[in-house]
């Protein structure tokens, strides 16, 4: 795979109590050079001031594979997926459970890596937050990483503008 090129930024704010929690965003994409399909990602480019890493060191995987032609969601696929997303969102994130960090679409899956204070914290929120909907076709990883290596990692691998 090719390295990853930016492409775009956005500024989004998250509502934490009375206080806001403002984080950059960034979305950048890789294209498999065996077959031509790009993938999408959506990542924290930089987190507010005060952020500290080290308060959520539990990483948490939601993955939602899909079948595609062309590696990407079908439109109602996709809709979907955002419904999920909008609903953890307030679930999870807004109560400062965890952050998401970074989310990738393409090649027939679409995965949001979350990190959160914990296993426990995470799956009540999200469970929470999911109960009263149809169920999603979703696996959920986890797996302790304090130094947010699968993010770090990342992040080093997207080439600059």
């Amino acid at each position: 795979m090719k390295p990853i090129a930016t492409s775009l930024l956005v500024c989004v704010s998250l509502m934490l109590g009375t206080s806001a929690l403002a984080q950059t965003w960034a979305t950048a994409q890789s294209r498999n050079p065996g077959n031509g399909r790009v993938i999408v990602f959506r990542y924290v480019q930089a987190f507010a001031p005060g952020f500290s890493k080290a308060q959520q060191t539990t990483r948490v995987i939601v993955t939602w594979p899909y079948a595609s032609e062309n590696g990407m969601p079908s439109p109602a696929e996709r809709k979907r997926m955002d419904e999920l997303e909008d609903l953890l969102a307030p679930a999870v994130e807004a109560t400062g459970v965890a952050t998401l960090a970074l989310v990738s679409t393409g090649e027939g899956l679409r995965e949001w890596t979350y990190y959160a204070k914990s296993e426990q914290a995470f799956l009540g929120k999200a469970n929470q937050a999911l109960q009263r909907h149809p169920q999603f076709p979703i696996d959920i990883h986890v797996a302790e990483d304090k130094a947010w290596r699968t993010y770090e990692q990342f992040v080093q691998q997207v080439q600059k503008p």
